[in-house]
């Protein structure tokens, strides 16, 4: 195999730089910790990329996949770091980058009947690795939202939506997907479940009859909770209420810090690996 040419290593005489080159929609086996299991095995869909000098005409693909073998029956979120050092280390590169993005279960109990069942929530944790390490662990938890206006200009009753809020943080200190899941239900109208009784719809319905939410009202409420965490160093939230009525979405987002003037969003922030093993 030594005389076989190696293109990837060749010359490329156009003098442009690759910011990320890599293997996308890789399905594999990973665990994440799990605050009542000590652990939760799952299926990432995953992405890989190392940036690549104006010199080299190609990366080895293949290194990615070996990597991940490399770690196979470990991939934790824990070892990130590892799996990253080591894409720079193969490839070559000045810097690496890692997506992750997998459902996560909790067990749910119904307000009234006890009933329980799973509810999957979507996550998704992106990392980096240059000079320092940056880790985004995002979840999505979709709440009920009551417009409060329908509610006070209607004779009977109020239209209601499903919502999607979409959390992005940045932690110095571990933090358990399931409270940052807690905290966001807990900001809407109502919680969603997957298995609800007669006499369970009927609590939640009035829940949230009795919580009416604008969009914008659940950015503010999900923001005032985040900035109460110490160990949550930056955020963005986003709300898009998938509207009953119209037909179009309500939508609205908050970050904090808000980035500067001119300037791009933060993306070195110093952090611990969050929500993994």
């Amino acid at each position: 195999m030594s005389d076989m040419r190696d293109m990837q290593m060749e010359r490329d005489t156009r003098n442009i730089a690759i910011d990320q080159v890599g293997v996308k929609d890789i399905h594999y086996p990973i665990v994440v910790m799990d605050k009542s299991k000590v652990e939760q095995h799952t299926v990432a869909r995953i992405n890989m990329y190392v940036d690549l000098p104006h010199h080299f005409k190609g990366t080895h693909m293949s290194r990615f996949i070996e990597i991940l073998n490399q770690y196979r029956g470990e991939i934790t979120i824990r070892n990130m770091g590892s799996i990253l050092q080591e894409m720079k280390d193969r490839l070559e590169a000045t810097c690496a980058h890692i997506e992750l993005e997998f459902p996560y279960f909790i067990e749910k109990e119904a307000p009234v009947s006890r009933a329980r069942s799973l509810m999957e929530y979507r996550c998704r944790l992106r990392g980096t690795l240059a000079q320092r390490r940056d880790f985004v662990l995002a979840i999505e938890v979709p709440v009920t939202a009551l417009c409060p206006c329908s509610r006070e200009i209607s004779e009977r009753g109020a239209h209601n939506q499903r919502s999607a809020v979409r959390v992005e943080v940045r932690m110095r200190k571990f933090l358990w997907i399931e409270d940052l899941i807690s905290w966001v239900e807990a900001c809407g109208s109502a919680p969603v479940y997957s298995l609800l009784k007669r006499e369970d719809e009927k609590a939640v319905t009035e829940q949230a009859y009795d919580n009416p939410m604008f969009v914008e009202d659940i950015v503010r409420a999900v923001t005032e909770k985040l900035k109460s965490i110490e160990e949550i160093v930056w955020f963005r939230v986003e709300c898009e209420n998938f509207e009953s009525i119209h037909n179009h979405s309500a939508y609205a987002m908050v970050e904090y810090p808000p980035p500067l003037p001119g300037e791009p969003e933060a993306d070195s922030d110093p952090a611990g690996v969050p929500g993994g093993r």
